[in-house]
């Protein structure tokens, strides 16, 4: 039986690591799911898709017509977001959904606060660290700026660093098991500076929920995903545990990865957050956590062991 605009969701940006989890989590919870993308690379059973690009007001606002939310999982490659242009994208999306009742999705990230704010809940100043941190806080105000308009509601969950099951090119993989096929495992040097985690299934499910109990939210909401907040030496015991063999813990290349980003200019841009690594930077909202409740999330060592799982598969990185 067709579900009702109220129960469906359209994922702009279905191919991306969070668009995918988001569409799975939906899926799950029985709401119907439209992707929106320039493919289908990715299919998931039971989602719907509908071709069209981000750069087209026009094609996104037709694939949202349907839905009751949207869930914006568009993202520009790391070093393009500069010059105004993940503003612009931004722009795009926001009038895309505005004016028919919607309620937007948005994953944040930590980026808009300073590294000596040790613990981050929604009610804090933002005071970004970096360029990229400033970037970050003006799209928020963009959309913060729309809801009090009245062009849709709007939820940001902000969240830390992605990882998850069947990711590629998320932190996790390509910087921490980047040579994980030597059995080698980079972190940070600081050992015991616990460091902000969001297993993808996991924060996947908090949007849905949060979706599902929209009615009874403002205009314009922030909540704060606590995730998994531990230390390298944490990340390293749980890693070799799914391993079931003996690995070396490294410290992360900053200095490779510096030099290497003057042909990379991805690199260059991940050096620059090093900040989130050597500073502790939590995410706490009592407020989610009483929505989510107690037993929300996966415990860490399952979920790490569900994300390495490829790239120690018969003691070797998969393929």
């Amino acid at each position: 039986m067709p579900q009702s605009k109220d129960k469906t969701i359209t994922i702009l940006g279905i191919n991306g690591h969070i668009g995918q989890a988001v569409a799975k989590a939906f899926a799950t919870r029985h709401w119907r799911v439209i992707g929106f993308g320039r493919s289908n690379k990715n299919p998931i059973a039971g989602v719907e898709f509908i071709k069209g690009d981000a750069d087209s007001v026009r094609d996104m606002k037709a694939a949202a017509a349907q839905s009751g939310v949207v869930f914006n999982g568009l993202n520009l490659p790391y070093d393009k977001w500069f010059d105004g242009a993940a503003e612009t994208l931004n722009a795009r999306v926001i009038e895309a959904v505005s004016g028919d009742d919607k309620t937007l999705l948005f994953p944040g990230n930590i980026y808009s606060y300073k590294a000596t704010d040790k613990v981050v809940t929604p009610d804090l100043r933002q005071d970004p660290q970096t360029p990229r941190g400033a970037i970050r806080v003006r799209m928020e105000e963009q959309i913060r700026k729309a809801s009090a308009a009245g062009a849709f509601q709007a939820i940001i969950l902000r969240a830390g660093d992605f990882y998850g099951p069947n990711t590629d090119g998320t932190i996790l993989d390509a910087l921490v098991l980047r040579e994980a096929a030597k059995g080698k495992v980079a972190l940070s040097s600081k050992r015991t500076t616990r460091h902000a985690w969001a297993y993808l299934p996991d924060l996947a499910e908090a949007f849905a929920i949060l979706a599902e109990k929209r009615e009874t939210f403002g205009t314009f909401e922030n909540f704060h995903f606590g995730g998994h907040f531990v230390a390298p030496n944490e990340t390293f015991a749980a890693i070799e545990r799914a391993a079931k063999r003996k690995l070396n813990l490294v410290s992360t290349p900053w200095t490779t990865l510096k030099l290497a980003g003057f042909v990379m200019p991805v690199l260059r841009e991940v050096v620059k957050m090093r900040y989130l690594w050597d500073y502790e930077m939590r995410l706490r909202d009592d407020r989610l956590d009483a929505i989510l409740g107690p037993e929300f999330g996966t415990p860490y060592d399952e979920a790490i062991a569900k994300a390495v799982a490829p790239f120690f598969a018969r003691g070797q990185k998969a393929a």
